[in-house]
């Protein structure tokens, strides 16, 4: 073995020390921020999942998304994206009961609040039953419209990426309606800002 290898295999001993090292004590928070980590975890939730039902359409990277048709808290159907054509939306899966999703949402008022009239639109979907969510947005409420759906092999989620059901789930839909990015698990303080402009 010649030195030169010696110390490229030294140098990826240490790598590989460190960076199981790192998952260990940090746990997978630092690789799941990161775009290359969520991609990968996206493929591999994918390649797990079973086949989409027949007939549900289902949005990839770069492609126009699916209209969706959701009810509001009022019962009224809005369109995404069309109800806020011309308009980045941030749609955002959550349900009452799920711990992170509720740790987040201060995150995503916050940042909804900062984008103005013409800035990105947040969205939450609520995979979760309406009464459940009007009585949980009695004490945390937020600026940003709340529409409902029902989880399932059918639901908005799958058809956004989330074959899984993971919450919270996360879509950033382009202003000509195309799907740009996807993220599973919740935003820390201060995080949307930068993964919306990457």
């Amino acid at each position: 073995m010649t030195p030169t290898s010696k110390v490229l295999l030294v140098a990826l001993g240490a790598g590989v020390l460190g960076a199981g090292v790192g998952l260990w004590t940090a746990g997978p928070g630092p690789l799941l921020q990161s775009e290359l980590g969520q991609r990968a975890l996206q493929t591999a939730m994918s390649a797990s999942a079973p086949p989409a039902p027949a007939g549900l359409a289902v949005a990839e990277r770069g492609e126009i998304i699916p209209t969706l048709r959701l009810p509001d808290l009022d019962g009224r159907t809005v369109e995404l994206p069309t109800a806020h054509a011309g308009r980045p939306l941030l749609i955002n899966f959550w349900a009452s009961w799920c711990g992170p999703c509720i740790e987040e949402m201060p995150e995503l008022d916050r940042f909804a609040a900062s984008q103005g009239a013409n800035g990105v639109q947040v969205v939450g979907i609520a995979l979760d039953d309406a009464d459940a969510v009007r009585a949980f947005l009695r004490h945390t409420p937020v600026d940003y419209p709340i529409l409902l759906d029902q989880p399932g092999p059918r639901d908005t989620g799958v058809q956004l990426g989330n074959p899984k059901g993971v919450l919270p789930f996360t879509a950033l839909v382009d202003a000509d309606g195309r799907l740009r990015k996807q993220k599973i698990g919740p935003f820390q303080p201060g995080e949307i800002d930068g993964w919306v402009r990457e």
